[in-house]
């Protein structure tokens, strides 16, 4: 298996599947782990970080959960590699830099990985697709209790699991789900969910997660702080809240039919006239347009044009993956038309009307 098989495969996150999936993207589960006996990443030196490489990588070969999974040292991957990767939501933004004696471990299905060497010693993570948040920590609860039997991982009777950042100690868990929030960006509610979810120990991050910006109307919702909660506490809270943003988007979307249907239709079907027919296009122009379409798909607006496409275009324009598509390192103007190619072959529009 090598990054470039990746592109043959449809990513877990993305397959709009699962449980409240018109709104729930994904799930995900992680959980930050360290190896007793090991300097921390931040306080180790080059040599102390390639020997916890190398013990980790030795430990979760022996796992049978990773047993058809493809190991990779990121220092052996190109800048175009590892937005590919991010791009997939497989590795984060902070381990593509600093790359010396970081490795990333993804198993075939994409459903679980491991970054290793990131801020703490293990990330493992789980995605699933849909809102689907006990079946994700159902498995990645499995692949701890085996990996923690054959490496140790730091534990405190006190404190339970060390971290690296002291608001991840305990449980070491975040856990988000990826929702479509569509009417509620439109309504100007989403500034009000906002601010009342960070009251309740949650945060909002944009499309790749922490650090970034929210593109198309998706948002990741998160738990803040493991610190001083059980596992279980952290799920229910994150599910009870989800519940709810998820019953208010679908309250809101269907006012908005009653009320605004002819706006609403007008707003999507511009933006899917747009991708059908433009021939130079961005990949934050893409996703806004997506979005929309999205949301008409849902609302029974559009039914020229299921999920599973949407979801294809949302993956494959973005660069590194357009990029890693025509085998090599393409400028952004370039990009641009290419994905607009990409675009109307994939909405199977005839090119003969030109």
């Amino acid at each position: 298996m090598k990054i470039d098989d990746l592109l043959n495969s449809r990513s877990e996150w993305l397959k709009g599947e699962g449980p409240g999936s018109n709104i729930a993207i994904s799930t995900r589960v992680r959980l930050a782990r360290n190896i007793k006996g090991h300097l921390y990443f931040n306080r180790a030196d080059g040599n102390e970080r390639k020997e916890t490489l190398d013990a980790v990588c030795s430990a979760i070969e022996k796992s049978n959960f990773f047993k058809n999974a493809l190991f990779l040292k990121i220092k052996d991957t190109t800048e175009l590699d590892r937005d590919f990767l991010i791009e997939r939501h497989l590795m984060s933004k902070e381990h593509a830099h600093q790359v010396e004696s970081k490795g990333l471990i993804i198993e075939d299905k994409e459903i679980l990985s491991a970054m290793i060497n990131e801020e703490d010693h293990i990330r493992f993570q789980v995605m699933q697709s849909g809102f689907n948040l006990m079946e994700a920590w159902r498995i990645i609860d499995e692949v701890d209790d085996e990996v923690g039997k054959l490496i140790p991982f730091d534990y405190s009777d006190i404190f339970g699991y060390l971290t690296s950042c002291p608001t991840n100690t305990g449980t070491g868990l975040r856990a988000s789900v990826m929702l479509h929030l569509s009417a509620l960006v439109m309504t100007d509610q989403i500034d009000t969910v906002f601010d009342a979810i960070s009251k309740l120990g949650l945060t909002m991050r944009g499309f790749y997660g922490e650090g970034t910006e929210a593109l198309g109307d998706f948002f990741q919702i998160s738990n803040q702080v493991a610190l001083g909660h059980s596992e279980m506490d952290i799920l229910d809270n994150l599910e009870r809240i989800i519940k709810k943003i998820i019953t208010r988007e679908k309250e809101t979307r269907k006012n908005l039919m009653q009320k605004s249907k002819k706006e609403i239709s007008d707003r999507i079907f511009r933006s899917y006239g747009t991708l059908k027919s433009a021939r130079i296009i961005t990949s934050s122009e893409t996703i806004k347009l997506l979005s929309a379409i999205r949301l008409g798909a849902d609302l029974g607006l559009i039914d020229k044009i299921d999920t599973d496409r949407i979801n294809e275009v949302l993956l494959l324009s973005q660069p590194a993956h357009l990029q890693k598509s025509n085998g090599k390192s393409i400028p952004p103007y370039e990009r641009d038309i290419k994905r607009a190619d990409l675009i109307r072959k994939i909405l199977g529009v005839d090119e003969n009307n030109k």
